[in-house]
C-alpha cells in the first residue's frame, strides 16, 4: 500500500498563487507516475497535471502555462499554481501509480475567491 499526504491548500484571491505538495510513504518501490487531479462540486474528477519518474509532464489545457508540476524526489511531487481563477476552485487530489495500481490522497481544498 501507498499512502499519500497532501498539503498547501487554502483560500486565495483571483490572480494569486498557491503551492501544493504531496509525499508518498509505505510500499514506494515501483512508484512511477505522480500527479494531481481535482474535483469541483457537481463535476467529475479531472486530471490537472502529472509527471513520470523520467520527468515527462502533461497538463490539462485549462492550466497549461499557469501551473507547474515538479518531482521533488521519487516519492514527492509539488504543484505550483499561479494566476489562479475562481474556476480553479476544487478539491485537489494527489495521485500515484505503483506498478499497475493507482493510489489517491484524501484531497486538499483550494478556494479562489475575492
Amino acid at each position: 500500500q501507498v499512502q499519500l499526504v497532501e498539503s498547501g491548500g487554502g483560500l486565495v484571491q483571483p490572480g494569486g498563487s498557491l503551492r501544493l505538495s504531496c509525499a508518498a510513504s509505505g510500499s514506494i518501490i515501483g512508484v512511477s507516475i505522480m500527479g494531481w487531479y481535482r474535483q469541483a462540486p457537481g463535476k467529475q474528477r479531472e486530471l490537472v497535471a502529472r509527471i513520470t519518474d523520467a520527468g515527462f509532464t502533461a497538463y490539462a489545457d485549462s492550466v497549461r502555462g499557469r501551473f507547474t508540476i515538479s518531482r521533488d524526489s521519487t516519492t514527492a511531487v509539488s504543484l505550483q499554481m499561479k494566476s489562479l481563477k475562481p474556476e480553479d476552485t476544487a478539491v485537489y487530489y494527489c495521485y500515484t501509480r505503483r506498478w499497475t495500481d493507482d493510489y489517491w490522497g484524501r484531497g486538499t481544498q483550494v478556494t479562489v475567491s475575492s
